[in-house]
């Protein structure tokens, strides 16, 4: 049932297959409270970065056939999540649809830009030099970011404007989306009832 414009925009969604055991719990109009349960260390901060920098209270437990690689557990993790953000966002009445950040973190300077409109599509712009951060395959980012944009059914503009450390570029990014994401679901002041859509419907 879509949610109306006084209720709580909370959703819960849980994945079990034989790659991966993931269920998120996210409530959009939190405080960015979060609990990550993540056995890689630095994926896991990452989600919680993105939890606390979004103010969405974010519950995250993630298992995953870690001896095989960590793709499945990180494109899974991605598509759960983004699931969760979408069943919360019920018919999406009211809220702002898009938003838009510029996140420094020393050296390094990410830009994201997203819609929800119903028709996912990435542009990902940027390059790591390290294989891994912390246990973190860099590789995967972009791999998150695309099954998160499929899932939550969002167009995702990520671009690295510079930047030379990998941790920073990654948090940065991790940042920059979280931030433009608590704009774009925020509901609009003036417009609670409304849908935000020019053609009166916002594509699933």
């Amino acid at each position: 049932m879509a949610a109306g414009v006084s209720e709580p925009r909370i959703a819960t969604v849980e994945r079990i297959s034989k790659e991966t055991q993931i269920r998120a719990t996210v409530n959009l109009d939190g405080v960015g409270k979060t609990q990550v349960d993540c056995p890689i260390g630095f994926f896991g901060h990452m989600l919680d970065a993105m939890g606390r920098h979004s103010h969405i209270d974010l519950a995250l437990h993630i298992r995953g056939d870690l001896h095989v690689d960590q793709h499945h557990t990180v494109e899974d993790t991605a598509i759960v999540l983004g699931q969760a953000l979408k069943q919360a966002l019920g018919d999406k009445r009211g809220i702002w649809r898009t938003g838009s950040c510029r996140f420094p973190m020393d050296e390094t300077l990410a830009e994201c830009a997203i819609d929800i409109g119903g028709r996912p599509h990435l542009v990902f712009l940027a390059e790591f030099t390290r294989e891994t951060v912390g246990e973190l395959h860099t590789d995967l980012v972009v791999e998150f970011f695309q099954a998160m944009a499929i899932a939550l059914g969002v167009n995702l503009h990520l671009e690295l404007i510079r930047g030379q450390n990998d941790h920073h570029k990654i948090e940065a990014l991790f940042k920059a989306f979280a931030r433009a994401l608590e704009l774009a679901v925020a509901r609009h002041p003036r417009a609670a009832a409304e849908l935000p859509s020019t053609k009166g419907a916002i594509d699933a």
